[in-house]
């Protein structure tokens, strides 16, 4: 069996290492270790908010949208999610598709303007 540093051990191990990677600022490797650990475990939100997280933080912004949407589609009032979602959005220059995430995420956290 052939593994590697980023998918040894058990779930909970790499959890662990992960976030240890994503606390040093290692963004890449906090998202080698996800990468496994979502694909072993596709319906868990924890792992796949952080493995966009990671992907946000290192430039892979279309990865990024990609596990958010996933998110957002099985979850759709995980606020942070959304909020990422429209923030990762406005980092690719969408702004306007960025906007309703926005507006829907500070909606969910209870953000409504004063009149």
């Amino acid at each position: 069996m052939d593994t590697t540093y980023y998918d040894h051990g058990t779930a909970a191990e790499r959890w662990e290492r992960a976030r240890m990677f994503f606390d040093a600022k290692d963004y890449t490797a906090a998202a080698r270790t996800l990468g496994g650990l979502v694909e072993e475990v596709p319906e868990q939100t924890g792992p796949r908010l952080l493995l966009a997280r990671a992907y946000y933080h290192s430039a892979q912004l279309r990865r990024a949208e990609a596990e958010l949407r996933v998110i957002v589609e099985r979850d759709p009032v995980e606020h942070y999610a959304r909020l990422m979602l429209g923030r990762t959005l406005e980092r690719q220059g969408r702004h306007e598709e960025a906007e309703s995430h926005l507006r829907i995420a500070s909606a969910l956290a209870g953000d409504f303007e004063q009149l």
